[in-house]
């Protein structure tokens, strides 16, 4: 099940809805549905309660309060409903080197190269009020600066510091001639569209991650080692079963 958090925008919903469906071609012996957290639908309780047993992948790229706060209320209630089902949350999409790789591919078709030491460019982020989804970025900024002839700033378009403006004035301050700002969001939507407000018509402004299929790979990678880390804990636990039932047979 590939939950994402929804958006008034009707352009996120598509996109994501698009990215399912890779995920569909990906893997056609999975029965995959999708799923919002709010304001789109279906919600996630909802799909919930047409299953016995799933894997929740967030659409998530990072572990801000959707993923840690939004997603576990919503499983919590599904289950309370229904003791019975099994439900496993498999980890958020980032940070993963698939989303940076897809990162740099966004602003190739803008025509930003990673060997073009005249570009600066701004990550921007939903931005959190927690520090370790925004430090998260911070290091996703810092490897693509490692792995291109960059300076990358990180910015963020809500509830944290600094903004595409400043970012973008930080990175002219350093020399930079030209700028760039790389989409680190899934989809389009309200804070995308916010970034390019602050980002200004002088700067090259790459797309959304979107419907990629790196990033219908990572959702499979997700689904897969989860269902692999489930079955890990089973054996485990038989294990552990027939050990304590060897040792009392044996006294």
């Amino acid at each position: 099940m590939a939950v994402a958090h929804g958006s008034r925008d009707p352009r996120s919903a598509a996109t994501i809805s698009s990215l399912v469906d890779r995920v569909r071609w990906l893997r056609p012996d999975l029965d995959v549905r999708l799923a919002f957290l709010d304001l789109c639908a279906p919600k996630l309780e909802t799909v919930l309660a047409t299953v016995s047993s799933a894997v929740v992948v967030p659409l998530l790229l990072g572990r801000a309060f959707h993923a840690d706060v939004d997603l576990p209320g919503a499983v919590a209630r599904a289950v309370a409903a229904r003791p019975e089902l099994d439900v496993t949350v498999a980890d958020v999409l980032g940070p993963d080197a698939r989303l940076e790789s897809v990162a740099l591919r966004r602003l190739a078709e803008v025509g930003v190269s990673p060997a073009d030491s005249e570009f600066g460019v701004v990550l921007a982020a939903a931005g959190s009020q927690r520090a370790q989804p925004n430090a998260a970025v911070v290091a996703v900024a810092q490897r693509l600066a490692q792995h291109t002839r960059w300076q990358v700033a990180p910015a963020f378009a809500c509830a944290a510091r600094p903004t595409v403006s400043d970012a973008i004035a930080t990175l002219q301050a350093h020399g930079a001639h030209r700028i760039a700002v790389a989409s680190w969001f899934l989809a389009p939507g309200l804070l995308p569209d916010k970034v390019v407000r602050q980002a200004g018509d002088t700067v090259r402004l790459a797309a959304p991650l979107g419907a990629d299929a790196a990033v219908a790979e990572l959702i499979v990678h997700r689904y897969d080692s989860t269902i692999q880390g489930r079955l890990a804990h089973a054996s485990a636990v038989a294990w552990r079963s027939e050990w304590s039932c060897g040792r009392r047979l044996s006294a």
